[in-house]
């Protein structure tokens, strides 16, 4: 038996599944999660994007990638108010999920069952290395994940988590390279180390 490829589903919209894309920062998640969105609209697909209104770094209305790149989105307050907007759509698309509440994984279990395809990218571990969010749930119940990594910016090696370099200790608190950087774990032990 195999397993049906990401231009299977393309071939039969309609078929309800979620799809978790999850990182560290910097590891091109949002990249990826765009990349998904505009096949799909090319594939003339009804695409609908979501991101939590919190989220202002790049655009208020847009999702951008570290690397500029980017697609027009709508900003929501609660993972409740993805469903107002979702009738008559083949493929949802959510970045940041690790700043919604809870609920947004009974959100993308409905969407699902509605026959529609969600793509979430987010944070799967803070700062302190401690699973984000609904992020451990959402992989839990995912159809696919893929985790993608940064690269440590001390040694080379595969990122772990993004250690906050700022003195800051909110959970949320929104950043960019002034404030995060990828480590593996061995540099994070190290620069944790420091700390204390």
């Amino acid at each position: 038996m195999t397993l049906p490829s990401e231009e299977h589903i393309f071939q039969y919209p309609g078929q309800g599944r979620i799809e978790v894309i999850c990182g560290s920062m910097f590891s091109g998640k949002t990249e990826e999660l765009i990349r998904r969105l505009k096949r799909a609209k090319f594939a003339k697909q009804r695409v609908e994007i979501f991101k939590p209104a919190i989220d202002t770094r790049y655009s208020q209305d847009n999702v951008v990638s570290h690397d500029s790149n980017s697609i027009p989105s709508t900003p929501v307050d609660s993972s409740s108010s993805i469903l107002l907007f979702t009738s008559e759509i083949d493929v949802v698309g959510i970045d940041e999920a690790q700043f919604f509440d809870e609920g947004l994984v009974n959100v993308c279990n409905q969407l699902a069952a509605n026959g529609i395809r969600v793509i979430v990218a987010g944070l799967d571990m803070d700062y302190k290395g401690v699973p984000f969010g609904p992020m451990p749930e959402l992989c839990a119940i995912a159809d696919e994940v893929t985790k993608v990594h940064a690269i440590c910016v001390k040694c080379g090696r595969l990122a772990y988590v993004s250690h906050r370099i700022v003195g800051n200790d909110k959970r949320v608190f929104l950043g960019e390279q002034s404030e995060y950087e990828p480590l593996c774990r061995e540099c994070y032990a190290k620069a944790e180390g420091l700390k204390n």
